[in-house]
């Protein structure tokens, strides 16, 4: 019998540990073929909520936060950019590469959720950072990554600008903090079970057949 799970997805869409994690839930899905139907939920978490409208360069703002060199970045970059290609994405840290706000890509995959779209909003904005180098907050980028997602532009524009659905992107951005997640991605099933990291399709395929288990 197929199990449907409930899978909340709490992300940000400068996250490449994201990316890394959903390509691993998805080819888990597919190994677990008709055991599991997943319902999967994007679920807003700001890695830097205080960053200003024109972000900050990358390499100085890993220095600041994390303290590492410039030879430790350029590692974690190589090995991050290794892993998501095995995921079959493309990320490009190219120079000059920045740090953005997200707030208002959060209030518009919020509006995509309800409008059926919110993947393929998800989808479209990891692209449009990771292998474009375009900024997520800018309202133009966003209304091209809504219509590569099938969303209505227009519309999409009067979002972001009327601010419309901002308390709510805070009261969840609050709800998750309150359940003590403080690092992305963290991914929690049928509101129960709690996988966090960037983890391979290996871990969340065992994690889901124990899961589907317990659920029988």
């Amino acid at each position: 019998m197929t199990r449907r799970l409930k899978i909340d997805f709490v992300s940000d869409v400068v996250c490449p540990w994201c990316i890394i994690g959903l390509g691993g839930l998805e080819e888990a899905l597919r190994r677990v073929g008709g055991l599991v139907e997943a319902d999967i939920h994007f679920r807003p978490f700001e890695l830097n909520p205080d960053m200003p409208p024109q972000g900050q360069d990358m390499a100085e703002h890993i220095a600041m936060k994390y303290g590492a060199t410039p030879e430790q970045s350029a590692a974690s970059r190589d090995a991050i950019t290794a892993r998501a290609a095995e995921v079959g994405f493309v990320i490009n840290y190219g120079p000059g590469r920045r740090i953005y706000n997200t707030f208002d890509a959060h209030r518009l995959l919020h509006w995509a959720a309800i409008e059926g779209r919110q993947y393929e909003l998800k989808c479209a904005l990891f692209e449009a950072y990771f292998t474009h180098g375009l900024n997520p907050g800018d309202p133009e980028v966003l209304a091209d990554a809504a219509a590569q997602a099938g969303l209505d532009v227009e519309a999409a524009r009067e979002v972001l600008a009327s601010g419309r659905y901002a308390e709510d992107v805070r009261a969840d951005e609050r709800h998750w903090r309150e359940l003590d997640i403080h690092a992305v991605p963290t991914v929690i099933i049928d509101d129960r079970f709690m996988i966090t990291g960037g983890q391979p399709a290996d871990a969340f395929e065992r994690a889901l057949r124990k899961i589907a288990a317990i659920a029988a």
